[in-house]
């Protein structure tokens, strides 16, 4: 079970997020500079959390182009969203049985890998942004591998990964990872 897991992906996910100085540099998400990987963050966040607590997603007024979240208060605002995540899926039973997220019934295991691979591979965009490096366990590189290489047809078709890039084999776990999500594990911005 990968809910043991999200706490330290997430405590380095917010250091990287902590020290991020300019919300304009590019990130390797492709579409995204820093500001608007952070609005992505803080968009897409309480949908996750309400599909660990088997809430109703909620109704935002506009779509994530056209919210503008990242304000004065981005930072306590992804801290409080991070805490938040991690209280759900820290815990076995956000894993267990099924969920809805927005109109998609799924896996709620399949929720929580989304939920990790949010803290490791958007926590390695903005550190690569912000000239950081993401320190990521092997266990949980390995796990964000696993499920990018499950999803990962329907994810690009969905446009959530770009084309898988090849890695050496003998890649470090969070390599074959960004690989498999469709980062380049050599980008620089």
């Amino acid at each position: 079970m990968n809910a043991q897991l999200v706490r330290p992906a997430a405590a380095e996910f917010l250091r990287i997020a902590r020290a991020v100085p300019d919300l304009t540099a590019p990130t390797p998400c492709a579409g995204y500079d820093v500001r608007g990987l952070l609005n992505h963050l803080l968009y897409w966040g309480p949908w996750l959390v309400a599909a660990g607590r088997r809430e109703d997603p909620p109704s935002p007024a506009v779509g994530e182009a056209e919210a503008a979240l990242v304000t004065d208060g981005w930072r306590a605002a992804l801290e409080k969203q991070t805490e938040t995540l991690v209280d759900v899926f820290g815990t076995p039973s956000a894993w267990a049985g099924m969920t809805a997220l927005g109109t998609a019934e799924l896996p709620s295991a399949v929720v929580g890998d989304m939920v990790l691979g949010e803290f490791v591979l958007h926590g390695w965009d903005l550190a690569r942004a912000s000239g950081q490096e993401l320190r990521c366990s092997a266990e949980a590189a390995t796990a964000v591998y696993e499920s990018a290489v499950a999803m990962g047809e329907q994810a690009r078709s969905m446009g959530v990964y770009g084309p898988a890039v090849a890695v050496a084999a003998d890649a470090s776990p969070l390599a074959r990872a960004l690989g498999a999500a469709g980062r380049d594990p050599g980008w620089t911005p």
